[in-house]
């Protein structure tokens, strides 16, 4: 699968109707995203049931400010709509692979149970103070 180019408008879709996506925030002006495009375009190829998609910051400032995108690239994995990985930094093509294959082996029930765990916890020290 090649990868889609996602925006403001296509991006909470995209995350929300698939299992696992990996968002590359990028720009046309930067080095290592350039650098790391191929590696990127690889993965998708040889991963098809996995979502690949770029979000170009130049392009989409609001959408890379909503996540704190301060460098790029910065690469981030969702897995049934929980974000499992955020690092910025060009990733060379063992180490994605790697991370994908760690991606798809997360016990979900338990990521989910944790997330709930800390919402949780969140808020009754919201109610607290």
């Amino acid at each position: 699968m090649a990868t889609v180019a996602l925006t403001k408008d296509s991006f909470e879709s995209t995350v929300t109707d698939n299992d696992i996506v990996v968002v590359d925030f990028w720009a046309a002006w930067c080095g290592p995203c350039r650098m790391f495009a191929p590696v990127f375009e690889q993965a998708s190829e040889a991963h098809t049931d996995v979502v690949f998609g770029k979000v170009d910051t130049e392009a989409e400032p609001a959408l890379a400010g909503s996540f704190g995108i301060t460098s790029i690239p910065t690469l981030m994995v969702f897995r049934e709509q929980v974000l499992v990985y955020a690092e910025a930094g060009a990733l060379p093509a063992p180490a994605l692979e790697d991370l994908l294959t760690q991606v798809k082996a997360l016990d979900m029930a338990d990521v989910h149970r944790k997330v709930a765990e800390h919402r949780a916890a969140q808020e009754a020290t919201a109610a607290q103070g």
